[in-house]
């Protein structure tokens, strides 16, 4: 967790943060807000969404620039007097870049690029950007330690590893400071259940809520390290915090260093949405093919950041998913 001080840095920094209006970038947004930061968000409302960003519209510390990455007179407008850039736009989905490997390699790749550009460009501090477990690949080993890594298995997990080696050679080539955070199947409030590319959690949610039987892809034994959202945004503030001139220029695990496998998601999910509705606890699970380009087990080392960065996990799994049902039940 941050300290006063480290809280006192955040209040006096302009802060900007690409893809705001997304799940992750606006509970960012409105968290940095809350700490006193002046906010500036770029977004082009391809996958976000305005009613994200309605508890902070209006505050006069807040700025919204509607804008694409792909744009670099826009990234380089969008870093005019900031601090700290958080890099979280993106094109998600391993599906989606299979389906169209070109857009989300212009985005990812092209797009971060860009915003690396403006940086160097720019008095930023450091660039924190969102990257991704996929890059872990076909590497069979668990936990998952950042050092070693296997062969991409998705266009999106080769964009995702070619940001790491962007800010690296930023880093080496002209002095940009950037901290990377691997996110490890980030959920929680404000992630959109709706779509073709929908993330499993909401989801499943959606359809529990709806009296509808989600369907699991393979048998239920996959697993991953589900990470509530404010274990993410704890990182990303210790990113920009951060005194520690060994812990920058890494990259990190961003998770709770646990896995749940899909079976076990969904009873967890059918007890604390029983609470609100006990007849789901009668919904039946099915199952369906495994999904292309989807790896069997993820698990992460969180030691790193733990050293590092002064980590520590506040939500489990478990803990996480009570927060999110609620916002769920709340709000849909």
């Amino acid at each position: 967790m941050i300290t006063e001080s480290q809280k006192e840095k955040i209040s006096a920094s302009k802060i900007l943060v690409t893809g705001g209006a997304g799940f992750i970038g606006s509970n960012l947004c409105e968290t940095l807000i809350g700490l006193g930061a002046k906010v500036r968000c770029l977004d082009n409302f391809a996958t976000g969404h305005r009613k994200n960003l309605d508890p902070i519209i209006e505050n006069s510390s807040f700025e919204l620039i509607e804008g694409d990455i792909r744009d670099i007179d826009t990234c380089k407008m969008a870093c005019e007097g900031i601090d700290y850039v958080l890099h979280e736009a993106a094109l998600g989905s391993v599906p989606r870049s299979l389906k169209d490997p070109k857009t989300s390699n212009d985005v990812n790749v092209s797009g971060f690029l860009n915003m690396l550009i403006a940086v160097k460009e720019s008095e930023v501090k450091r660039f924190v950007y969102a990257a991704s477990s996929s890059t872990y690949g076909d590497s069979e080993k668990l936990p998952k330690i950042e050092d070693e890594i296997g062969k991409p298995l998705s266009p999106y997990a080769i964009t995702k590893y070619v940001n790491e080696l962007y800010a690296d050679i930023f880093h080496k080539s002209y002095g940009v400071d950037s901290i990377g955070l691997r996110y490890f199947n980030v959920f929680g409030r404000k992630q959109d259940p709706n779509g073709a590319y929908a993330a499993v959690i909401p989801k499943f949610v959606m359809q529990f809520m709806k009296h509808e039987s989600p369907v699991i892809n393979g048998d239920g034994t996959y697993s991953r390290d589900f990470t509530y959202i404010d274990n993410v945004i704890q990182m990303n503030l210790l990113a920009i915090v951060t005194g520690n001139p060994e812990a920058v220029n890494e990259v990190y695990n961003t998770a709770v260093g646990d896995r749940t496998d899909l079976v076990e998601l969904t009873q967890i999910l059918k007890k604390h949405l029983s609470e609100f509705d006990p007849e789901i606890k009668n919904i039946e699970v099915k199952h369906g093919p495994n999904r292309a380009g989807d790896i069997p087990h993820s698990l992460a080392s969180v030691d790193k950041a733990k050293n590092l960065l002064d980590y520590k996990p506040t939500h489990a799994i478990d803990e996480g998913l009570n927060e999110a049902v609620k916002w769920y039940w709340e709000n849909l």
